[in-house]
């Protein structure tokens, strides 16, 4: 939806009607299926039996059948990417696979040095997450417009889009129950995965810091560090609301 609706903005600008171009339409769909394969797959990684309440492909019918599922719609959706005929569009989407391998790989792996993790996370969130969008909403762009300016503009708000939700879902794997979800909660810890809000807890309680080198695989860890974060969110919620009660007389009524 995202990259029909950048599609339909840039034929606006470009003088043209909103209504798509078939190419931009196969697009939207490459990306879909993009997206699709890398969730197969991610299953997979992750030793995952649910996505969204239902029973993932690889609970149901094992990893190979699982992994092979996945590399056919990636397959599918490179040869609708050789249809489409712009071999700049082909550069741009063949890109997000090349991220999509590179953000899995950058996930294993945690930073020594505290100063350079949350660059090392939002790094990885793009390629993950992000690249995705942003190549997508950049290749529509291309296919209606010559300036390098708009293709710019619609992939930075493309990867903002990106990254923005990805951090929110972060949040919620901390702050939502697994029906909300439609996933586990605390998935990440489990994983060994120091998300956005234990990154944060981190600069808090230093504590965390060993538990994020050995990847939350000792006794007990991923507890502490549910808990560490849930303390760093109720210090947050207390000081907004004490900063809120200075500058709003009515805060304290509002808020009962």
């Amino acid at each position: 939806m995202i990259v029909i609706l950048m599609a339909r903005a840039c034929n606006v600008h470009s003088n043209k009607e909103g209504v798509l171009l078939p190419a931009q339409r196969s697009i939207a769909m490459i990306s879909e299926m993009i997206h699709t394969a890398s969730l197969v797959h991610d299953e997979v990684i992750d030793d995952s039996d649910t996505r969204r309440g239902k029973n993932t492909i690889n609970k149901l019918w094992g990893e190979k059948k699982a992994i092979l599922a996945g590399d056919f719609i990636l397959s599918a959706a490179s040869m609708a990417l050789a249809r489409i005929g712009n071999n700049t569009v082909v550069s741009v989407l063949s890109q997000v696979i090349e991220d999509l391998v590179r953000g899995e790989f950058m996930q294993l792996g945690s930073k020594e040095n505290e100063n350079e993790r949350f660059k090392h996370y939002l790094e990885k969130t793009f390629k993950k997450t992000a690249s995705l969008i942003a190549n997508s909403c950049k290749a529509v762009s291309i296919l209606v417009n010559s300036d390098p300016e708009v293709h710019e503009i619609a992939y930075q708000y493309g990867r903002n889009v990106g990254i923005a939700f990805q951090l929110v879902d972060d949040v919620l794997d901390f702050t939502s129950c697994a029906n909300r979800l439609g996933k586990p909660s605390a998935a990440d810890l489990k994983l060994g995965l120091a998300t956005g809000p234990v990154l944060f807890a981190c600069q808090q309680f230093p504590e965390l810091h060993a538990m994020i080198m050995r990847r939350f695989s000792s006794d007990g860890d991923v507890d502490r560090a549910w808990q560490y974060v849930l303390k760093v969110r109720r210090i947050c919620v207390v000081y907004r609301q004490v900063n809120l009660m200075k500058t709003c007389p009515g805060a304290a009524f509002i808020k009962h």
